[in-house]
């Protein structure tokens, strides 16, 4: 079988896959990616496509993203041209299409399935846009507004039209495509590898600044790719200083850098975290900041966590959510979409008010005054990630996927499956 992956970061969502369709020799694996040096995938090739064209500055605003897209697919165009010139017309294609390098990939490969990971699809009202402004008279999104992101949607809107079959890892963003393509989008989480992300209840980890912290010490933990306002991060911090100074025993340790994957940049360019590191008063010496860490250290946070804080506005779960739940995190994250999909308020962790830093506080103090009672949270945080997320069990779907739509099957029959095993969860 002849496969080709598609993502401008390679692996992207496709670590595990590439290496799997890779490992079989009968298969012809190529990955369409940007350049970046130090990752390789035994048994694929690596073909990176270089962007030569900057948007032009008298360009309307609203089409930035769609012209930002055709450049690199124009790119990506070129390359497929030679690969099939060259004899390679594949049997499938995987990719992640949401920054439009693939716009024209059946133009090229127009008898080719397209399996699209459709991760989100913008929504002026009722979604992330609006959710942060929603107390703010001032920031209330303006028709302008309204109209950018009905642009920014095209070139989703050229993606759902064009594959074959696509995949959302929650119901949450499934629903905010529109209806019309409900029926070829399944909902398949990317999955995680419950047999590294495991607890550890004898674990210690040594901060750069000398301090060791075990799972005997009261500490919270705050993971998330940047400190932005998309993952709650004012409001953590709010929460933060109350609690260092409520508890005089508790460290607060976070893992993230300082850009903004999502939403606005700070007006001031001022990084969030130095913004609020200066309006609040913080106890340094409990307020430990790692940046990105490598995967031993980042399971050892999580394995000594007391408390997880994991808050979001309605928009893409994060990936590092359902690894502290496997890891057995105490989980207190945002009462919103899509978290309620997954976490059930005293079940498998605890919910509180996005928009309440006390509520935060307030569960904190239950959290270390009760630790023990508190493990039930804990170990059913752990089954869930298993029974819903576990890689083990989510790889094989996925791979059926991609084995249905070479072969040509219309609708797959593995997304039947699928519905399957997340019906309850809708």
């Amino acid at each position: 079988m002849k496969i080709l992956f598609l993502h401008p970061n390679m692996p992207g969502q496709y670590k595990h896959l590439a290496r799997i369709f890779g490992e079989d020799k009968n298969n012809q694996v190529v990955f369409l990616t940007k350049p970046k040096e130090g990752v390789e995938i035994p048994g694929v090739q690596k073909i990176e496509y270089t962007v030569k064209r900057e948007v032009p500055k008298e360009s309307h605003r609203y089409l930035i993203p769609l012209e930002r897209g055709i450049f690199a697919s124009q790119e990506v165009f070129r390359l497929c041209k030679k690969m099939k010139d060259e004899g390679f017309v594949p049997d499938v294609i995987v990719g992640h299409l949401g920054w439009g390098d693939g716009l024209f990939l059946k133009d090229i490969f127009p008898d080719t399935p397209i399996l699209a990971f459709l991760e989100f699809f913008y929504n002026s009202n009722g979604s992330d846009i609006d959710f942060l402004t929603q107390d703010d008279d001032e920031e209330k999104n303006t028709y302008d507004d309204s109209a950018r992101i009905r642009m920014k949607n095209a070139i989703h809107l050229f993606n759902m039209t064009y594959c074959d079959w696509g995949l959302c890892p929650t119901w949450f963003q499934q629903e905010q495509h529109p209806k019309d393509f409900h029926h070829k989008i399944s909902v398949l989480h990317d999955g995680v590898d419950t047999t590294k992300f495991i607890p550890g209840t004898k674990k210690k980890l040594t901060l750069p600044n000398g301090v060791t912290l075990g799972p005997e010490d009261e500490v919270v933990t705050y993971v998330s790719r940047n400190f932005e306002p998309y993952r709650g991060f004012p409001q953590f911090m709010k929460a933060a200083e109350k609690i260092l100074k409520e508890r005089p025993n508790t460290h607060i340790i976070m893992v993230g850098q300082d850009g903004v994957s999502y939403g606005k940049e700070p007006k001031d360019g001022i990084p969030y975290r130095h913004k609020y590191m200066k309006e609040l008063d913080i106890d340094t010496s409990r307020f430990h900041f790692l940046g990105y860490l490598a995967f031993e250290d980042l399971l050892k946070v999580m394995q000594i966590s007391s408390a997880h804080i994991y808050l979001t506005v309605p928009f893409v779960l994060s990936w590092s959510m359902i690894e502290s739940m496997s890891a057995g995190c105490l989980m207190l994250c945002s009462d919103t979409e899509p978290v309620t999909e997954v976490i059930e308020h005293n079940k498998n962790g605890l919910l509180v008010d996005f928009f309440k830093p006390e509520e935060i506080v307030k569960t904190v103090h239950e959290i270390f005054d009760h630790p023990t009672r508190m493990q039930h949270l804990r170990d059913a945080a752990r089954e869930t990630a298993i029974e819903k997320y576990d890689l083990e069990k989510l790889l094989p779907m996925h791979i059926s996927l991609i084995k249905e739509l070479a072969e040509g099957k219309m609708p797959p029959p593995t997304a039947k499956k699928i519905q399957e095993l997340y019906k309850d969860k809708k």
